[in-house]
């Protein structure tokens, strides 16, 4: 079974954070780690429980999201791309 983006974990991901970094934090149950694009928004999450070398063992989703010429978006979606090792 695998998981997925609800709507507490969607809250943090629509979040700013600081360009082109990787972000970790714990959220509920799992571990999470993130890299996020120049503008500070996350693309890439790898969410399950951290191992002794501290990578995370579990699912990894990637983010699209596609902007009008104007500046607004027009899709923002989360896709589950399978297992995180």
């Amino acid at each position: 079974m695998s998981m997925k983006i609800g709507d507490e974990l969607s809250k943090v991901l629509k979040k700013t954070y600081e360009p082109d970094t990787l972000v970790e934090m714990p959220f509920k149950r799992y571990d999470l780690a993130f890299k996020t694009d120049e503008q500070g928004r996350p693309y890439l999450l790898f969410m399950g429980k951290k191992d002794e070398r501290g990578q995370i063992k579990g699912e990894r989703f990637g983010r699209t999201i596609q902007q009008a010429p104007d500046g607004t978006i027009v899709k923002d979606f989360w896709e589950n791309k399978g297992k995180a090792s």
